[in-house]
């Protein structure tokens, strides 16, 4: 990718995924270009990759929009991240180091700290690092894969489910058992804690989807 395409792309996602620009709304190539200093041609480049990550629509005449996901496709992706989580953790077992547990349980002291001085940002990116730390052991690279894939279309969600009351506090405990499971190499345990992990992420999404939105 030349470099005013990779910063059209960068720019572009990163308003995306950050609700900068939020579901539904157009996108317009002249504008864009202009706030962003490249060409038009390099927006619309930009804008076929962002369509084949399924962040937003192109239709002819009609040009670009932010797409936007109602209840029933969260739940349906999420149901499919939930088996694609376990596919992906059973083949991390057996071959996750020493070394990345380690990483793995210096992580989860300091994602504790953070939710304790209610540090939201900090404890997600943290949350995405020992995600990726099971999913760089795992061998099931498609899986991973299309997990990434589902975890960027919803990531506006994501965010979210941590302010909703009492899920902070789940999310830690799931992720604890997450990190036990792999420590005692028991493949069975991992895929069950890491598949209710996901479950009860979708569940948060679907009693507080109004508010999420």
């Amino acid at each position: 990718m030349n470099k005013p395409l990779e910063t059209a792309y960068a720019f572009i996602r990163s308003k995306i995924l950050d609700g900068t620009y939020g579901p539904s709304q157009k996108l317009t190539e002249v504008q864009l270009s202009e706030e962003i200093g490249v060409s038009r041609n390099t927006v619309i480049k930009a804008l076929l990759k962002l369509e084949q990550e399924n962040l937003i629509s192109i239709e002819k005449n009609k040009g670009a929009t932010i797409k936007a996901f109602n209840l029933q496709e969260v739940i349906n992706y999420l149901e499919i991240r939930e088996v694609l989580e376990g596919l992906a953790i059973r083949s991390a077992v057996s071959s996750i180091t020493e070394e990345q547990l380690g990483s793995m349980e210096q992580i989860l002291g300091e994602m504790s700290s953070l939710l304790q001085n209610n540090k939201f940002d900090a404890y997600s990116n943290l949350n995405k690092i020992f995600h990726n730390i099971i999913y760089s052991a795992s061998h099931n690279r498609q899986a991973v894969e299309m997990i990434n894939m589902i975890k960027t279309q919803l990531n506006r969600f994501h965010f979210k489910t941590i302010l909703v009351p009492g899920r902070n506090h789940e999310s830690f405990a799931e992720h604890n058992e997450i990190y036990n499971a792999l420590m005692s190499r028991n493949e069975l345990a991992a895929e069950k804690v890491i598949k209710e992990h996901v479950a009860n992420v979708r569940r948060t999404i679907q009693e507080n989807y109004q508010y999420l939105l």
